[in-house]
């Protein structure tokens, strides 16, 4: 399986910014959506920290808790239903070790998740543009065949 994870362009003037000074996070992650959010689904809750937008098949949620350098951002998305079957869990830390970068399947509230979360402290423009499409990359082209084959 290839993965492309060629980041969408998002405008910023030096990746090494600090984007505190020039863009805020929650700028960077609605130019970033915007650019894979091809149906335009993407809806930003009232506090304006979470957004929820489609990439193919799957729901993705992007959240962050605030700009200190302790607070976090993640993006996390649905890929199927989970299973008490040692052969999907296999799979999932097998795929965790070779093809997901830096997100990782899991199992949260009984789902096959695809997650990616790091502190904000030195977040780029670029690491956020990289870390939502591999979420959304990985979780759109693994769920129709896990649904397949585990289902």
């Amino acid at each position: 399986m290839t993965i492309s994870t060629e980041a969408p362009v998002v405008t910023a003037p030096d990746n090494s910014v600090n984007l505190k000074s020039d863009m805020k996070f929650a700028e960077i992650i609605q130019t970033v959506i915007a650019s894979m959010d091809s149906d335009k689904t993407a809806v930003v809750n009232q506090t304006g920290n979470i957004w929820k937008f489609r990439y193919g098949s799957v729901e993705v949620v992007v959240n962050i808790t605030g700009e200190a350098p302790t607070d976090t951002f993640t993006v996390l998305s649905t890929v199927m239903p989970a299973k008490d079957d040692a052969k999907l869990l296999r799979l999932l830390l097998e795929k965790n070790a070779s093809e997901t970068f830096e997100a990782r399947f899991a199992i949260q509230n009984d789902q096959v998740i695809v997650v990616a979360a790091r502190s904000v402290e030195d977040l780029s423009a670029a690491e956020i543009s990289r870390i939502i499409t591999i979420v959304a990359t990985i979780a759109d082209s693994n769920d129709d065949s896990l649904k397949a084959q585990f289902s």
